[in-house]
């Protein structure tokens, strides 16, 4: 069956480099998500997550591969958003949310921390700010979807307090909330879980899991397989700025190709629809 074209890609990127501080960080990428295609990224610390993050949300662009110089469509760098290559950063954010830990950061441990309701929050997702400020023009539209976007994450008794007295679960439900003000096609979740103990990290997949069954098309970037919840199916695994393995999770998840993505000797097991990786323990051969 062929990829499908046009808008039902959420992502398309062909033979994508970026070269960052005169290392190659992502190395002729060619990778395509189509909208309802739940994904993982996965890989270790350094494979290139991050920086494919900044290109899914126009923060850096690709060139082609120096040794690869032609002008064919096939060789050429190219970076499509919804089956477009120029896009108003604004208007792509109605159609892509984004959760990361710059963001939390930004909004939880920033010069504005404790002065941000989370209501207000919410609502600045429609001005991609920090916050609302006198020249936003909030709409009772507005307010109505930030209540909305709240309630479907299970935060509307947060509406008023403000971030800095939220735990950081209840925080980045908030900011779940803001991704999801826009209802937009696709959210991208960066290593959402950091900083969650047990018990929050359980509620908060409980929640992208019922995103995802909703509709909304979540590709979540991590470098822990226990993240990755029953309902992506498809997992892409980085190393080194490149793909070494893409494809139905199942056979994604595997020791080998986890072993061969981590460098180091792994063994993954798997039970209600998540999946658990291991170090070996070579000396005991205990794998």
């Amino acid at each position: 069956m062929p990829p499908p074209g046009g808008n039902d890609r959420v992502v398309e990127l062909r033979e994508a480099t970026v070269v960052l501080g005169g290392a190659r960080v992502l190395d002729a990428l060619t990778l395509t998500i189509a909208a309802g295609q739940h994904t993982a990224i996965l890989g270790p610390n350094g494979a290139g997550k991050s920086t494919l993050i900044k290109l899914l949300t126009l923060q850096l662009y690709p060139s082609t591969r120096p040794d690869r110089p032609g002008s064919v469509d096939g060789e050429r760098a190219t970076l499509r958003i919804f089956g477009r290559e120029r896009w108003d950063v604004f208007a792509l954010r109605t159609r892509i949310g984004i959760v990361s830990p710059d963001l939390h950061d930004r909004f939880v441990h920033g010069n504005v921390a404790g002065q941000i309701a989370a209501r207000d929050a919410v609502v600045s997702g429609f001005f991609a700010s920090q916050g609302v400020f006198a020249n936003h023009a909030i709409t009772a539209a507005m307010r109505e979807a930030a209540g909305e976007a709240l309630e479907r994450v299970g935060a509307s008794h947060l509406a008023d307090r403000t971030l800095d007295t939220l735990s950081t679960g209840e925080a980045r439900r908030i900011l779940i909330a803001r991704a999801l003000v826009h209802r937009p096609i696709a959210l991208v979740l960066d290593e959402p879980t950091r900083g969650l103990d047990l018990v929050a990290r359980h509620a908060f997949l409980e929640r992208v899991r019922a995103i995802a069954r909703e509709g909304t098309t979540i590709v979540l970037v991590t470098h822990h397989v226990e993240e990755i919840i029953p309902e992506i199916d498809r997992v892409v695994l980085l190393r080194g700025g490149r793909i070494v393995a893409d494809g139905v999770k199942a056979e994604t998840l595997t020791g080998s190709s986890l072993s061969a993505a981590f460098e180091a000797p792994l063994a993954v097991v798997s039970a209600d629809g998540y999946y658990h990786a291991r170090v070996c323990d070579i000396v005991r051969l205990n794998c």
